[in-house]
């Protein structure tokens, strides 16, 4: 008999300003790519994504938030970078306690969902 997968719950939560996805599962990856490597290429480059494709998101949310969420730093001997602003922090904070909530508040429903899925190789 085939073993059943672990399933795997993954909520994608989008905010909207008028036409644009102001946050969402994506953006929020490339916030936290961006403070882990302090630079917009290298988080594109983690996440295989173009260098343009992410500049364009991060021009769309800092366009989105009353205030910045990335902010370019000058040069210097490394040639400058890319850093979270407060506001930029506090949007994944939210935005990943959003999900956990989600997951919290709906886990019996989840495993009910999850008890009427085809098993593994039938």
């Amino acid at each position: 008999m085939a073993v059943k997968p672990t399933p795997r719950v993954q909520f994608r939560l989008r905010i909207t300003s008028g036409d644009d996805i102001a946050v969402g599962p994506g953006k929020v990856d490339l916030l936290e790519a961006i403070a882990s490597t302090g630079s917009i290429t290298a988080a594109a480059r983690q996440l295989g994504m173009s260098y343009r494709r992410a500049w364009l998101l991060v021009d769309t949310m800092n366009r989105c938030f009353e205030e910045p969420v990335v902010a370019a730093e000058a040069g210097g001997k490394r040639g400058g970078g890319t850093r979270l602003t407060a506001t930029g922090r506090r949007a994944i904070a939210h935005y990943r306690r959003i999900e956990q909530l989600a997951v919290k508040a709906s886990a019996g429903e989840l495993r009910s969902l999850v008890k009427l899925m085809r098993r593994s190789g039938l």
